[in-house]
């Protein structure tokens, strides 16, 4: 379970054979809209997740806000920590990054 730590977990990763950042959204999206994994040759995170809005464009009102900038209840974590930048989503991908798009969980 997360919490307001700033590392995550390893979760289990599919073996990719191109060093390019991957992107996973949290399952619970899969409720509400389909949620692509992406294989993308972005440098950052906000191109990386253009990537897979281009694929599903519904997503984007899902993770993002009227302003472009992620949603109060995502959170997204890049190789294992936390995304520093909510607001330009301009974390750096190395080519081999690994993406997790989730929602942020709340409650006691």
């Amino acid at each position: 379970m997360l919490t307001h730590g700033l590392c995550l977990p390893r979760l289990a990763r599919a073996v990719h054979h191109d060093r390019v950042p991957h992107v996973v959204f949290t399952s619970q999206l899969r409720r509400f809209t389909a949620t692509p994994e992406v294989d993308s040759g972005a440098a950052n995170l906000r191109a990386a997740l253009e990537d897979a809005f281009a694929i599903n464009p519904r997503l984007r009102g899902y993770v993002l806000d009227d302003q472009n900038h992620l949603r109060p209840n995502v959170v997204v974590f890049i190789d294992g920590r936390r995304s520093t930048d909510r607001t330009a989503l301009a974390d750096p991908l190395a080519p081999d990054s690994r993406v997790h798009v989730l929602q942020a969980l709340s409650g006691g």
